[in-house]
C-alpha cells in the first residue's frame, strides 16, 4: 500500500524539479518505507511505499526493459494465481504489483478485468507513447486527476496536486452542497474546481497530454437472483467468505482487525480464527467516555470483548475522550483532503493510530451493509410510496432548515445521475438500491474515511466483503436471503448464528454512535463563537443562529447540522485557508 503521482506531458512541455518535490511530499505519508521515481520526455511517475508484500524486493516503479514502467497504490489479491498463468514473464520481484505489467502486454485498456484487489495504477508504456490510469472496481484505493496546462496530472489524494502548484484550492459550490446535505461528495468532481475523481473500475488512456479514451468495468451489470435455496447459499457463502479472508490476509507484516459487536467484523473475526495464524490476533474496538451519559451512546466494547475472549484474540480496548477529540480533531479533519463529514472519522483515526503500534495492515468489515442489504434505507426505497416507499437521500442534512444563506438546489445532482442509470438495470427494486449506495455512498464516504485515516497512520485497511467473487455472489442472492422479518443481512446473520452464536446475530442492535452532538451542546458557547468567526462558515450559514444550533445539538437532526458546520469550518481553514492543523480546535479555530 502505498501513494502515487506523476504527469503524462503535452508535446513541448516540462514539469519542474520544484513541481516533482511537492508531488512527492504530497503522497509522503502513504509511504513511509521508501521513494521511487521514473522520468521520461512524455511522463513523470512517483511513489511512496509503504511495504506490505516482499518488503526487501518490492520497491517500485517496476520497470520492463524500459519499456512499460507501473507504479501501484494496491494489493491484487490473485498475484499467485496470476504469476502460475503467466509463467513465462520474467518477474523481478515477489510483488503482489509487479503482474500488472504482463497483463497489460496481453490484454491492454481490459487489464484490470483481471485483477481481484484494490489499487490505483499508473502505467506507461514507452513504444505506445501512453499513459495509463486505473481504479479497482469498488474505489477502495483512490487516484484523482486534473487537466491542466501541461498535461494530466495525477495523485493518489487532490492535495497533493494543489501543494505542487497544478490546481488552486478553488471550491466547486455544487460539491460543497452536496458535503453540507450528504456528509459526502458523489460523483466524478471533487470539491476542488478542476480536480476530479476515477470513478471505481474506471480506467484512462491517455497520449500526449490528453485523455483519449475512458472505460469502466462493473463487478455487476445485472443481478440475476438465481441463488434462492437457503441451505445452497449458506454453504456457497462459507466457501466464498474463507477463499476471500485467505487472499487479504496474505502479507509479510503483521496484520489485525477493527472489531465491533456488529455481524460483518464478527464474520471477518470468526473466519480469520478459522485460517489460523502462528502469531495470536490482535483486535481493536473503540468506547467513548460519556461522563454518565449512557443512554447517549451505545457501547460495543463490553458485547466485542466477549466475542474476543471466545476465540482468544488479543483485544484492545480504546476509550476516546471529549478532550482527546477536540485536541486532535483538526489532525483528523486535516487527513480529510477529499471531505467526509461523517464522523465515524474520528473512531477511525483513533483505532488506526493505536493499532500502528503493532500491525501494519488491518481488516474491516465495510461493504457487509452494501452487499448484504443491511440499510432499512433499501427496505424503504424498495416498497412504492403508497406502501410507505421513500426514496433515499431525498431529503439533505438542512432541508427545510434556515441555518444556511443558500438552498443547495445542485446537492442532489452526483446521486440523480446514479438513480438514471440504474433504472435501465435489469435488477429488483431493493437491489438497485444497493447499486446506488455501491456506487456512491460506499466509495465516496466509507472508502475515504478508510483510507485517510488509516494512511495517515502508515496502516493498510483491507476489505474482505469488497471482493470481486464475494461480490458477485451476493447481488446474484434473491432478495428473501437478505431480508426477513424485517431485518436485513439474513444470510450473513444466519452464517453467524451457525458459526458464533454467542455474537447474537438476530437480536436488535441499536448501534454504536460518536456523542459528538453532546460535545458540541456542552461546549455550546465557546464552540459557536469560533464558529461563526469563520470565512467559510461567514459564506454559507446565517452566523447568528449558530449558537441557537449549537445548545440543541443533542437533537438527532440538530446533532447532523451542528456537526457539519464545525467540520466545515475547520475543513475550510485547514484545505482552503491553508492554516495549520496543529493544535486543538480552539486553537486552529482562532488563529
Amino acid at each position: 500500500m502505498c501513494g502515487v503521482a506523476g504527469i503524462a506531458l503535452k508535446a513541448g512541455q516540462q514539469i519542474s524539479e520544484q513541481q516533482k518535490t511537492a508531488l512527492m511530499q504530497g503522497i509522503s505519508h502513504r509511504g513511509p518505507d521508501g521513494a521511487g521515481e521514473w522520468s521520461y520526455q512524455h511522463a513523470v511517475l512517483l511513489h511512496a511505499r509503504l511495504s506490505i508484500v516482499d518488503i526487501a524486493g518490492g520497491a517500485q516503479p517496476f520497470i520492463h526493459q524500459d519499456k512499460i514502467v507501473v507504479v501501484a497504490n494496491g494489493e491484487i489479491y490473485n498475484d499467485l494465481e496470476l504469476r502460475a498463468a503467466l509463467p513465462d514473464y520474467p518477474f523481478q520481484s515477489y510483488s503482489d504489483c509487479e503482474g500488472i505489467i504482463p497483463l497489460w502486454q496481453q490484454f491492454k485498456i481490459n487489464y484490470p478485468e483481471k485483477l481481484r484487489g484494490m489499487y490505483g495504477v499508473a502505467l506507461v508504456d514507452v513504444d505506445e507513447n501512453t499513459v495509463v490510469l486505473s481504479r479497482d472496481p469498488f474505489g477502495i484505493k483512490p487516484l484523482y486527476y486534473a487537466c491542466v496546462e501541461q498535461g494530466v496530472v495525477f495523485a493518489s489524494e487532490p492535495q497533493a496536486l494543489i501543494k505542487a502548484g497544478f490546481v488552486s484550492a478553488e471550491l466547486h459550490q455544487p460539491a460543497v452542497d452536496a458535503l453540507l446535505q450528504l456528509q459526502f461528495v458523489p460523483g466524478q468532481a471533487t470539491v476542488y474546481q478542476g480536480i476530479y475523481r476515477l470513478q471505481p473500475g474506471e480506467t484512462l488512456l491517455i497520449k500526449q497530454g490528453e485523455i483519449i479514451q475512458k472505460q469502466r468495468i462493473e463487478v455487476f451489470k445485472d443481478s440475476l437472483k438465481t441463488i434462492s435455496d437457503p441451505k445452497f447459499a449458506l454453504s456457497k457463502l462459507d466457501k466464498i467468505l474463507e477463499e476471500s479472508v485467505r487472499i487479504h490476509e496474505r502479507s509479510d507484516v503483521p496484520f489485525g482487525l477493527f472489531l465491533s459487536s456488529g455481524i460483518d467484523s464478527s464474520i471477518l473475526l470468526k473466519m480469520m480464527q478459522r485460517l489460523g495464524q502462528e502469531k495470536k490476533i490482535h483486535a481493536w474496538t473503540a468506547r467513548f467516555e460519556t461522563n454518565g451519559h449512557q443512554n447517549y451512546v451505545v457501547d460495543e466494547a463490553d458485547q466485542a470483548a466477549i466475542i474476543a475472549k471466545e476465540l482468544g484474540v488479543e483485544h484492545h480496548i480504546f476509550s476516546i475522550s471529549q478532550q482527546a477529540v477536540w485536541e486532535n480533531l483538526p489532525q483528523i479533519i486535516a487527513c480529510m483532503d477529499d471531505p467526509v463529514a461523517d464522523y465515524a472519522i474520528i473512531p477511525t483515526w483513533f483505532l488506526a493510530k493505536e493499532a500502528s503500534q503493532n500491525v501494519k495492515v488491518v481488516l474491516s468489515g465495510e461493504g457487509g451493509d452494501e452487499l448484504f442489504g443491511g440499510y432499512g434505507r433499501y427496505r424503504k426505497a424498495s416498497k412504492p410510496w403508497w406502501q410507505g416507499g421513500k426514496k433515499m437521500y431525498r431529503r439533505g442534512v438542512f432541508d427545510q432548515t434556515s441555518y444556511l444563506r443558500s438552498s443547495l438546489s445542485l446537492w442532489r445532482d452526483g446521486i440523480t445521475v446514479c438513480e438514471k442509470q440504474t433504472d435501465f438495470v435489469d435488477m429488483t427494486p431493493f437491489t438497485k438500491a444497493q447499486k446506488i449506495d455501491i456506487e456512491t455512498w460506499l466509495p465516496n464516504d466509507l472508502l475515504i474515511k478508510l483510507d485517510r485515516c488509516l494512511m495517515i497512520h502508515g496502516v493498510e485497511g483491507r476489505v474482505p466483503f469488497l471482493d470481486k467473487k464475494l461480490a458477485q455472489f451476493a447481488f446474484n442472492l434473491a432478495d428473501s436471503l437478505k431480508v426477513q422479518h424485517g431485518q436485513g443481512k439474513w444470510i450473513l446473520r444466519k452464517w453467524l448464528e451457525e458459526h458464533l452464536p454467542s455474537a447474537q446475530p438476530f437480536a436488535s442492535k441499536k448501534g454504536f454512535s460518536v456523542p459528538i452532538g453532546l460535545w458540541i451542546e456542552q461546549n455550546a458557547n465557546s464552540l459557536a463563537s469560533l464558529v461563526k468567526m469563520q470565512a467559510g462558515i461567514k459564506e454559507i450559514a446565517f452566523c447568528d443562529k449558530i449558537l441557537t444550533l449549537f445548545e440543541k445539538a443533542s437533537g438527532r437532526k440538530e446533532r447532523y447540522m451542528a456537526w457539519n458546520l464545525l467540520f466545515y469550518a475547520l475543513w475550510h481553514q485547514i484545505h482552503i485557508m491553508g492554516k495549520s492543523p496543529k493544535g486543538s480546535v480552539t486553537d486552529v479555530l482562532a488563529a
